[in-house]
């Protein structure tokens, strides 16, 4: 049996650790949120909600890097398997996709390599294989020569029945990422130095783009090569990775202001931060970052709407209309969006007057929303989707205070 194989193999790495399964009636937290539980490892727990894997780690980092490695084990090689496979397809050496793999890593904080040096003791990969895995994903679309879309709104004050924020975000993708739909994984992480609790949705292993944190806080991005230009700095973080960062080290929207205005980006990218009491949508270039508020509602898709940025190039047509569909689709439901009724608006695709792709042809490539989620800052309720499966709500409070 598979998991009689993983104990057998674990108990010989680390006899004081070992994975043990969970009848789905088990006490806990996960249990307390509609979750069942399955697997344990030390302090680290694997569930299930429905068609989604769901882990929630705690410890010291390189502690929770070995309990995701451990309870994710199967899933980590089968999709380092994948991507392997591919790039030889692709005519990638190994040094090629290490090299682009270190490009990532290599400025990143030691909390989070401390992670992936964890997940490289239990998983049966090696230090670089994980390091692949994490950025993985953007080198297999490059690949294809694709690249992303994405979308974001939120929205409060009279907009929700309650004044309180209700936000939403898109990861739009061409289907050739749906390789990576079995791998997704909401991971919620719980440190035990005293920074927040951090939770993240994507491929298990790979670069979060999709963040949100024990204060209510939440950050995500949007391709803005067409506006910002495709022009990068070296030497600079990966802007993407240093979201986790900042989610550990924020609590309140002042403090994750200041952490976004005042760090560089490496290259063009619009990103999306919101909590329990106002959002922002940043337009950032490797020169220069203008920061957007919103009366009440605020979205962005891949395009620049400050127009001090006096652009040269109009933007994309889908992006301008995904935009403008958002507000209009704000506007129609003003009063009464909550998260259930954010989720309605989430489902209208492109050709109904929404924002969501399923399917959908676009510059020759069928595109899908590849994830969405659905965040309440203030009551930490998340609902979340891969295209093709239904919507999953999870409580992320009680995940964050095991």
């Amino acid at each position: 049996m598979k998991i009689l194989s993983i104990l057998i193999a674990l108990s010989l790495i680390v006899p004081a650790m070992a994975i043990a399964l969970a009848p789905a009636s088990a006490d806990g937290a996960g249990t307390d949120a509609g979750l069942n539980q399955v697997a344990v490892f030390g302090n680290g727990t694997r569930y299930e909600a429905g068609s989604y894997h769901v882990v929630v780690l705690s410890g010291t980092y390189r502690e929770m890097g070995r309990q995701f490695g451990a309870l994710m084990k199967d899933e980590l090689k089968e999709e380092y398997a994948m991507l392997r496979s591919h790039f030889t397809a692709s005519g990638y050496t190994d040094a090629e996709v290490g090299a682009f793999a270190q490009e990532a890593t290599a400025l990143q904080a030691k909390r989070m390599k401390e992670i992936r040096a964890g997940i490289a003791e239990t998983s049966g990969l090696s230090a670089a294989e994980v390091d692949v895995l994490y950025e993985g994903p953007i080198v297999y679309l490059t690949t294809f020569g694709a690249k992303a879309g994405c979308s974001f709104m939120a929205v409060w004050g009279n907009y929700t029945p309650d004044g309180s924020v209700v936000l939403s975000r898109n990861y739009d993708l061409p289907n050739v990422f749906s390789a990576f739909y079995p791998y997704y994984t909401l991971t919620v992480y719980n440190p035990t130095d005293g920074s927040n609790g951090v939770a993240t949705f994507g491929p298990a292993g790979a670069r979060p783009e999709t963040l949100m944190n024990s204060a209510g806080l939440f950050i995500a991005d949007d391709n803005a090569a067409d506006s910002g230009s495709t022009l990068e700095i070296a030497g600079r973080p990966d802007l993407i990775g240093e979201f986790f960062r900042l989610m550990l080290d924020y609590s309140d929207m002042d403090g994750l202001d200041a952490g976004i205005m005042t760090t560089r980006a490496d290259c063009a990218w619009i990103v999306n931060a919101a909590g329990p009491d106002r959002a922002y949508s940043y337009e950032e270039t490797v020169y220069d970052i203008k920061r957007r508020e919103g009366e009440g509602v605020i979205a962005a898709a891949n395009h620049f709407v400050d127009p001090s940025w006096r652009l040269a190039a109009p933007p994309a047509e889908h992006s301008t209309t995904r935009y403008a569909n958002l507000l209009s689709l704000a506007e129609k439901n003003r009063g009464s969006i909550d998260g259930e009724r954010m989720v309605e608006i989430r489902d209208v695709l492109v050709e109904d007057g929404g924002a969501t792709f399923r399917h959908t042809m676009l510059g020759g490539m069928a595109y899908s929303s590849d994830h969405q989620v659905v965040f309440v800052p203030e009551t930490r309720m998340l609902w979340m989707k891969v295209v093709d499966r239904d919507w999953q709500k999870v409580a992320l409070g009680p995940l964050f205070s095991v």
